[in-house]
C-alpha cells in the first residue's frame, strides 16, 4: 500500500470524525463523503467532495442508493499491483480510493426501542455501508478500512510516523470490519425471525420447530477475572437480540470484578427470584444450587428463613432478593461472608452501610420485577451448542393428581407448591424439604434419588418433622419415600411416570403421607 491519496468518509456515528478528517486533509488526502457526513465536514471548513459530484450520479430513493456506483467500488476493489486492473481504472476514469471510513446505520439501537415499528426498523438496514466495508476489507492489502472511531488515532499515528497504514494494521482493521458486518447481518436475521421459533416456544416438543441454521450475535460486556479456575481465561457476552431480562442489564455498584463462577451463581439466584414475584423473597446460592430459600412479610424475614435452612453453607454465598435491599437487610447480613448480592435496587442507607464491605459485589437490576427472560436458553458442548425452551412451567393445578389415600392439608398444599417451585432450580437429582415459605433441607446433584433424600435430611439445620418433600423427577423405587418418612415428612410431590408409581404410592399410604403427582419433570443438569 502506498500513501493515501483519497479517502471515503460516510459515518452514522459522528464522534471524532471532524478531527480525523482535518488530520487527513492536513496530510494532503482528498476527502469524499455523503449526506450528513459531508454537511458536517463542510460546516467545519474541511474541503470535501460530495460522492454524487464525484460519480456524476445523484443520491436517489431517499438516500437508499448513493455509493453503489462503479466509480466508488472500482476505486476500492482494484488491485494496485494488477496491470489489467489499473488499465481498467484508467479507461473508465476511475481514481483509486485508499481509505474507507464507514460505520453503519444504528439498526441495533433502533430495534432496542420499545414498540419500534417494523418499517422503521427495516429502514435502518444499511445496504451501501456494508457493501463499502466488505469491499475495502476484501482488498485490505491495498485499502485501509475503519469501522470504529477508536481506530482513528492508531491510523493517524501510522500516517504521521511512516506515511502509510501498516500491513498488519490493515489486516486487523479488515478482520474487525468483517466481524462488524457479520454481526450486523446476524442481528437483522435474528430480528426478522424473532416472531418465529426458536424465539417463541411453548416449552414442549409439540410445534417447537428449530431452524436448520441458527444465527446468534453477542457483544462483549467485560473480561472476567478468570473462568471456573484461575488458570482459565473468561469473558462475559450479552445477547444482542434475545430480549427480556438479562444479567447484562445489571449495574455493578461496588465490589471486585465479577468472576465466571460469580455470574453463574448470580444467574441461579436470579432464576429463583423470578419464581416468587408475589411476596418478598430471598435466596442464598452456592455453586449454582440454593442452600436456602425463604418468603416473608418483609425481605429481612425472607432472608432469615433462607439462612436458617443451612447457615454453614450460606457462608461465602450469593444473595438474591426480589425487593430493594435496605438498611435493615444490611444489619441482618452482618457477620455473614457474602460474595455478591443481586436485587432490584439498593437504598442510600444500604449503600452507605455496605461501603465498608469493599469486596462485596452489589448488582442492581431494576428490571427484575418487570421483565421476563428470553424464552430460550443455550449451552455449549464440545464442538456444538444446545438450545432449548426455557423451563417456564411449574405448579399447574390442572395437572395435579393425589394418589394417596390421604389428601394434603391446606398448609401442606401451600408448602408443596413452594417446595416444587424451588426444586426446579436445584441440580438433579433434586430433593427439597420445606414448610410454607421456607426450605428446610436441600439435596442436590446426587447420582441416586434416595441419596438426595438422605442428604436433604442430613443438611437440614431445622427440624424436618412435619415438612413436605418435592422431587424434581419420579421415585424409581419406594426407598426414597421410606427415607422421607424417617425424616418426618408428611406430604410428597413428584412428577410420576415410573413403572413403580403404584409401589411408591403404597409406601406413602403405609407411612400416612399425602402424595401428589405433578405431571411435570424439572431435571436441571
Amino acid at each position: 500500500m502506498g500513501h493515501i491519496q483519497r479517502a471515503l468518509l460516510s459515518v452514522s456515528q459522528k464522534e471524532g470524525i471532524v478531527e480525523f478528517a482535518k488530520e487527513l486533509h492536513t496530510l494532503g488526502v482528498q476527502l469524499l463523503s455523503t449526506g450528513g457526513t459531508a454537511t458536517l465536514l463542510q460546516a467545519a471548513g474541511i474541503p470535501v467532495v460530495a460522492v454524487s459530484d464525484y460519480t456524476g450520479f445523484p443520491e436517489i430513493l431517499d438516500g437508499r442508493v448513493k455509493t453503489l456506483h462503479p466509480r466508488i467500488h472500482g476505486g476500492i476493489l482494484a488491485l494496485r499491483e494488477n496491470p489489467a486492473h489499473q488499465t481498467a481504472l484508467a479507461s473508465h476514469g476511475i481514481e483509486p480510493i485508499d481509505l474507507v471510513v464507514v460505520n453503519l446505520y444504528p439498526f441495533a439501537e433502533v430495534i432496542a426501542r420499545p414498540q419500534v415499528l417494523r418499517q422503521e426498523a427495516l429502514e435502518q438496514i444499511d445496504i451501501g455501508g456494508p457493501t463499502l466495508v466488505r469491499a475495502a476489507a476484501k482488498n485490505f492489502q491495498s485499502v485501509a478500512v475503519v469501522v470504529d472511531p477508536a481506530d482513528y488515532a492508531p491510523v493517524l499515528n501510522d500516517l504521521h510516523t511512516t506515511g502509510v497504514v501498516s500491513a498488519e494494521r490493515r489486516r486487523q482493521l479488515a478482520q474487525k470490519a468483517f466481524v462488524q458486518t457479520a454481526q450486523y447481518d446476524a442481528l437483522i436475521a435474528a430480528y426478522l425471525s424473532q416472531d418465529q421459533p426458536p424465539w417463541q416456544l411453548d416449552g414442549g416438543p409439540d410445534g417447537a420447530v428449530f431452524p436448520e441454521t441458527l444465527t446468534l450475535t453477542y457483544s462483549k460486556v467485560q473480561d472476567l477475572r478468570y473462568g471456573e479456575n484461575p488458570h482459565q481465561a473468561a469473558a462475559f457476552y450479552r445477547d444482542r437480540l434475545g430480549g427480556g431480562l438479562s444479567l447484562a442489564q445489571a449495574q455493578q455498584l461496588q465490589g471486585r470484578a465479577l468472576s465466571y463462577t460469580n455470574l453463574l451463581d448470580v444467574n441461579a439466584a436470579l432464576g429463583l427470584m423470578l419464581e416468587f414475584p408475589e411476596a418478598p423473597a430471598c435466596c442464598i446460592v452456592k455453586h449454582t444450587n440454593p442452600c436456602g430459600v425463604g418468603l416473608g412479610g418483609t425481605l429481612v424475614e425472607a432472608f432469615e428463613r433462607a439462612r436458617a435452612c443451612d447457615p454453614v453453607s450460606a457462608y461465602g454465598g450469593i444473595i438474591g432478593a426480589n425487593r430493594p435491599f435496605d438498611g435493615t437487610m444490611v444489619r441482618a447480613t452482618r457477620g455473614l461472608l457474602v460474595e455478591a448480592v443481586i436485587a432490584p435496587g439498593f437504598t442510600e442507607e444500604a449503600l452507605s452501610g455496605l461501603q465498608r464491605r469493599e469486596n462485596l459485589r452489589l448488582l442492581a437490576l431494576p428490571e427484575l420485577g418487570t421483565l421476563r427472560p428470553s424464552p430460550y436458553e443455550s449451552r455449549s458442548i464440545t464442538g456444538g451448542l444446545l438450545l432449548q425452551a426455557r423451563d417456564a412451567q411449574s405448579w399447574d393445578p390442572d395437572m395435579l393428581q393425589v394418589v394417596s389415600r390421604r389428601q394434603p392439608t391446606p398448609e401442606e398444599w401451600a408448602s408443596l407448591e413452594f417446595a416444587w417451585r424451588v426444586s426446579k432450580h436445584v441440580k438433579s437429582n433434586a430433593i427439597v424439604l420445606a414448610r410454607t415459605g421456607q426450605t428446610v433441607g436441600i439435596g442436590a446433584g446426587q447420582m441416586s434419588r434416595v441419596d438426595s433424600v438422605k442428604l436433604a435430611a442430613m443438611k437440614a439445620s431445622l427440624p424436618t418433622a412435619g415438612t413436605v418433600l418435592a422431587s424434581d423427577a419420579f421415585f424409581p423405587f419406594r426407598d426414597g419415600v421410606d427415607e422421607a418418612a424417617k425424616a418426618g415428612v408428611t406430604a410428597v410431590a413428584h412428577p410420576g411416570g415410573s413403572m413403580r408409581d403404584g409401589e411408591v404410592a403404597q409406601a406413602a399410604d403405609e407411612h400416612g403421607l399425602a402424595m401428589v403427582l405433578t405431571g411435570i419433570r424439572h431435571f436441571k443438569h
